[in-house]
């Protein structure tokens, strides 16, 4: 109902947060279900402002979290102008806005690292939220003697100006500022920006939805590009697109493509010397002693060689070198790796398989792996075997599930104090 007559789809955010926000409104009109509700939505068009603000907790504050922006400002903001370079424009994202105080906070710390004349040359912040009232109270960029009692003295002389109801964020610099509505679910990300804040806005949506928000922010971001979260928000699970500046203060650096196709110097030394050949015995030893499970068949898809970590993980023994893979209970459990291997010969690239869990016969704890399935060409690329790798991340899978629920917790207690 409330996508089709106001054109809010909260389908991303978290159930639970809804469904909690929601039951307080039937609360407090003394409704029994969401049927009722419905119908009372019908009657009272005001109530869709209430629930509004129910739903969409606009909880801001100028330098909120004063720790985290002195990170930003000592760290992050001299950084971003020294790779910019003299005169170049910086542009800057606020996502989930509200009321505008995040925004000409970050307007006022590049100020101060800038100065004032080169603010208005460079600078351009886009500061978007779903709440088409908040924007408006950000646009009016008047706030009241409450609003502004944490922030310093000077900086409050400086940037703001006495007026009717309140003080008025400067005139002069305020239109290096631009506010419009943007919905982060589904609508098109601000493109090419230096540094792009979300504080406390990914904790409302559910997991799906954070990570397609998680790859917009990365698309949008610049190389080098930094992301600035809340408190009460994890980058879990985002290795490849955002590398941690300052973990505890939730700053991010955008991991660009360009040094995915790097590789390691080639060897230098005399080029007419005979290449090393090795001691057979020695790299035999290696692969038997290996930590990682490992085995190796044979071009004709037998089973060649193996460590012994991986006679002991799969219960194999000597006798079944030279047996069919497929023949084994390990080319399919944990994991089916038949049509894995098929899919390696045809298009000689390696496969990678992440969080496989299994529990192994006469076992009750479960195991996970990362599992790689490795084309082994001869020098000339004559395809020679397959080598099949099984990396245990018990450990840290484990740890990632322990902080997963610590960091719901903390979500769920953050969302919590925020409404009260």
């Amino acid at each position: 109902m409330l996508k089709e007559t106001r054109g809010f789809d909260f389908t991303g955010y978290k159930r639970t947060t809804l469904m909690r926000r929601i039951s307080r409104r039937l609360e407090a009109l003394k409704l029994r279900d969401y049927g009722e509700y419905r119908d009372y939505l019908e009657l009272e068009s005001e109530e869709f402002g209430l629930l509004f603000d129910s739903l969409l907790i606009n909880v801001t504050s100028f330098f909120r979290d004063t720790a985290a922006w002195q990170t930003l400002r000592e760290t992050i903001l001299p950084a971003l102008v020294a790779a910019k370079g003299p005169g170049k424009p910086i542009r800057v994202w606020s996502a989930g806005c509200a009321t505008g105080e995040e925004a000409y906070s970050l307007a006022i710390a590049l100020a101060e690292e800038l100065g004032l004349n080169e603010f208005r040359e460079r600078v351009k912040i886009y500061a978007t939220d779903l709440d088409e009232k908040a924007l408006q109270v950000a646009r009016t960029a008047v706030y009241t003697e409450r609003h502004l009692a944490e922030m310093p003295a000077e900086l409050r002389e400086r940037y703001f100006e006495p007026v009717e109801g309140g003080f008025a964020f400067r005139r002069d610099l305020r239109r290096q500022l631009i506010f419009g509505r943007n919905d982060l679910t589904r609508d098109a990300p601000i493109s090419r920006v230096d540094l792009l804040l979300a504080r406390n806005t990914l904790m409302y949506f559910n997991t799906e939805t954070q990570l397609n928000i998680v790859r917009r922010f990365h698309f949008a971001l610049a190389d080098p590009g930094y992301l600035f979260l809340g408190k009460a928000e994890m980058l879990l699970n985002h290795g490849d697109k955002f590398e941690p500046v300052d973990l505890r203060m939730r700053l991010f650096r955008k991991i660009g493509s360009s040094t995915a196709g790097m590789r390691a110097p080639l060897p230098t030394g005399n080029p007419t010397s005979e290449p090393y050949v090795g001691d057979a015995g020695l790299q035999s030893a290696a692969l038997v002693s290996g930590p990682v499970a490992q085995i190796v068949l044979d071009r004709s898809g037998s089973l060649a060689m193996m460590n012994s970590r991986a006679e002991m993980l799969f219960s194999l023994n000597p006798r079944d070198i030279g047996r069919p893979f497929q023949d084994l209970e390990v080319s399919y459990r944990p994991v089916e790796l038949r049509s894995v291997i098929e899919q390696v010969e045809t298009e000689l690239r390696t496969a990678e398989l992440q969080d496989i869990t299994w529990r192994r016969p006469n076992s009750a704890e479960t195991s996970a792996f990362d599992i790689s399935v490795v084309p082994l060409l001869a020098p000339g690329g004559e395809m020679l075997g397959i080598g099949i790798n099984f990396n245990d991340v018990t450990r840290y899978s484990r740890l990632r599930d322990e902080l997963e629920q610590a960091n719901r917790e903390l979500e769920h207690a953050y969302e919590e104090l925020q409404s009260l």
